[in-house]
């Protein structure tokens, strides 16, 4: 598909959707298509985990729709967002739906083209620093490291009323790391489920709570320990969960230092969001 801006010559024509990764947080992670596209958009259909840095980057002259999903609460059907998408490329507008993360990395992007592909709308896809790969970086924690790690697993962590839909034999194999997406909420029964199928309780495990932005907060512990020690810090999503032995690389190779926190502090801030996925 060719890649072209809408033109003012062709402003008429049946638009276009885009869907953009905006990555874990920090604008600056944004890819040069994705910032391209934010300045020439007519109509952003945005996310709840869409930070307001990236946010501030669309000019004035956009409409913004809110479509944001929290936990057990949805601003909006997935059908209705999707025929939101439809609706505003068929007026002939240049459309982005700007998602968290990765488009296709956990974020329903695929079920989103496909109703496009279905009604004939154009579409493109970005793609976006999933939370996973940006948010390991800023904690200082490689997903994947010839001394511990040669595989790495991304999960979603939801848990329904009758437990977790776990394969946990592939998450408890040797040697790879876990990744566990939205699992703040069930995240004591979820380091005691790896525990009952095999995993050592002394495994290194680390949660980082809005991770990439100056409000990051990283916790460590153990399979044993970390459930105690997130309560303990007051922890609100959205937060990402990294399980393996790389873990305990972050306090030699942790950077980033957000509100001049050293490296390891879970220190509450003054002012910590207290909404999420």
């Amino acid at each position: 598909m060719e890649r072209n801006e809408p033109t003012a010559e062709t402003a008429r024509a049946p638009g276009t959707v885009y869907l953009v990764g905006c990555g874990p947080g920090d604008p600056e992670l944004l890819t040069l298509r994705a910032y391209r596209l934010l300045q020439s958009a007519d109509v952003a259909l945005y996310d709840h985990l869409v930070s307001d840095e990236v946010m501030a980057l669309l000019p004035g002259k956009v409409q913004r729709v809110y479509v944001g999903k929290e936990r057990d609460r949805h601003t909006m059907p997935q059908e209705v967002i999707n025929d939101l998408l439809v609706r505003y490329a068929r007026e002939g507008k240049h459309v982005l739906r700007l998602k968290g993360g990765d488009p296709f990395v956990f974020g329903r992007g695929g079920e989103e083209i496909d109703t496009l592909a279905a009604q004939g709308v154009a579409f493109e896809v970005v793609p976006g620093i999933t939370a996973a790969l940006g948010v390991a970086a800023y904690a200082g924690i490689p997903l994947t490291h010839r001394d511990y790690a040669q595989s790495c697993l991304f999960v979603t962590g939801h848990r329904k009323e009758d437990g977790f839909e776990m394969d946990w034999h592939a998450l408890t194999r040797p040697r790879q790391t876990v990744v566990v997406y939205m699992g703040l909420l069930g995240l004591p029964a979820l380091c005691d489920g790896l525990v009952a199928h095999g995993m050592s309780a002394d495994t290194p495990v680390a949660v980082i709570q809005q991770g990439t932005t100056h409000e990051q907060r990283v916790v460590t512990g153990t399979l044993r320990t970390l459930a105690q020690k997130v309560a303990e810090a007051m922890l609100t999503p959205p937060t990402l969960m990294i399980v393996g032995d790389v873990v305990r690389l972050r306090d030699r190779l942790g950077w980033f230092r957000p509100q001049g926190r050293p490296v390891g502090s879970d220190a509450p801030l003054e002012r910590a969001r207290t909404s999420g996925t």
